[in-house]
Order: structure tokens, then sequence, then C-alpha cells
């Protein structure tokens, strides 16, 4: 599943990063913090090699 926002793809990326040891853990705030821990490093990947070109800064949380 593709990122929706270029605030999501960063978000994910920075997870990404942390779950490879290019990161710290400790840097991890919000919800790239929440998906370190949830997600597994393939799914990041998935998730943060979305393109951003055309993407939203922000999704609006409501439908």
């Amino acid at each position: 599943m593709p990122a929706k926002s270029k605030a999501q793809q960063k978000a994910e990326g920075a997870a990404l990063a942390a779950k490879r040891g290019d990161a710290k853990k400790s840097d991890l705030k919000g919800a790239s913090r929440e998906m370190y821990e949830s997600m597994s490093e393939k799914q990041l990947d998935e998730f943060a090699s979305t393109k951003r070109k055309g993407k939203p800064e922000h999704v609006s949380k409501d439908k």
C-alpha cells in the first residue's frame, strides 16, 4: 500500500532508517515511532518507496 501524503512517506522513511540501523530509535516521535514498532522492514520499504510527486503534504483524517 503506497503512502497517501508526503508527510506519511517521510515518517515511514524515518522509521525505515531506524529499522535498518541508520538512525536512532530514540530520535523517532509520533507516527514514525508507532510505524517502527508495528511494521516490518519490508512493509516500511514498500510504503517509503512511493513517489512524492503529486502527493499532498498532508491528508485529512476525515473521509
